[in-house]
């Protein structure tokens, strides 16, 4: 069901007689004895799935950037830290993001344009309620990375991927997110020579996602088993929904395919096949899909929304502003 959530309150309202420090070289609020900094964290809610459990920058000073510098700054700063962005920040790299970091869009509108976030090397890292534009490599990349949550975000027009993950990153949930005008769009698992750093690694779950039109990889998958794919909205896609490949393991279950000739397959391009198990679909003028071979259990308790109503719930609650 879609989460219905009290906003996330501002720094500068944590208490009336806020005083100001520096953390890692930018203003932050701090609250009074009664209600200190951190008490009330800037992400809304929290996650399911394989990422549960990803806190990101909670406890941590809470810091509001608005240029490009503050947010290189702050999100590759020591410690944890939430930060809050506001309006529209361009940024013309990948901006790296190192442990223990809340990165939350401010309102319906804060933006990272031109560039997009690197989670390398990384442990508990949230981020949600961007819009990742126009990046000129990723919106977001996350590599060498555990314990991430990517939720509530929209992902529109990237040069190469709109999420990519990657190089034995695990334990990551992909939520509510919006993707649109993107080709190729989230990838999980980078090469098939690279079984010895992923195997036994790249378990995700992605759900409650909106690919609106998006061409492909929604998402290919190389090597994670289990993989999850549940109670996701596909419209109107290019070339493929999901493929799995390279012995990876993924449940498909309970989403809803409209105007999407192949949901699912195993194998893409030179990549050998996978395993796919479909599970409570529902299609509106798609094709069936290609299932078949064995995916191991899913570790957690969940309940999924049933799939002919997955349309309404994802279009009404994904993407930004729809904390």
């Amino acid at each position: 069901m879609r989460r219905t959530s009290a906003r996330f309150k501002l720094a500068s309202a944590v208490a009336v007689t806020a005083a100001v420090t520096t953390v890692a070289g930018l203003t932050a609020a701090t609250g009074s004895a009664s209600e200190p900094s951190g008490a009330t964290p800037l992400a809304v809610g929290s996650p399911t799935g394989f990422g549960a459990g990803t806190t990101g920058g909670a406890g941590g000073e809470t810091v509001s950037v608005s240029s490009a510098d503050e947010l290189i700054e702050a999100a590759n700063s020591d410690g944890a830290l939430e930060i809050e962005v506001n309006g529209t920040i361009s940024v013309d790299e990948m901006v790296r993001v190192s442990s223990d970091k809340s990165i939350v869009g401010a309102g319906s509108g804060a933006t990272i344009q031109g560039g997009g976030l690197n989670i390398a090397d990384a442990d508990n890292v949230i981020v949600q309620n961007l819009v990742f534009a126009d990046s000129n490599d990723d919106g977001i990349n996350v590599q060498y990375s555990t314990n991430v949550w990517i939720d509530h975000n929209d992902f529109t027009n990237p040069n190469d991927g709109a999420l990519d993950i990657k190089r034995a990153s695990t334990d990551i949930t992909v939520s509510w997110n919006h993707t649109y005008d993107s080709d190729k769009n989230m990838l999980l698992g980078h090469d098939d020579g690279n079984g010895g750093e992923d195997i036994g690694k790249l378990n995700v779950t992605y759900h409650h996602n909106w690919f609106d039109g998006v061409n492909q990889r929604n998402p290919r998958v190389r090597f994670g088993d289990p993989v999850h794919v549940y109670n996701n909205y596909y419209n109107d896609i290019g070339s493929y929904g999901v493929a799995s490949t390279e012995d990876a393991g993924v449940l498909v279950e309970a989403n809803y395919f409209e105007n999407t000739d192949d949901p699912f397959h195993l194998g893409e391009a030179d990549s050998g096949p996978g395993s796919i198990e479909a599970r409570d679909n529902h299609f509106v003028d798609s094709g069936e899909g290609e299932a078949g071979g064995s995916v191991s259990g899913i570790p957690y308790s969940y309940t999924p929304d049933p799939a002919a109503d997955v349309k309404s719930i994802v279009t009404g609650g994904a993407g930004v502003g729809q904390l």
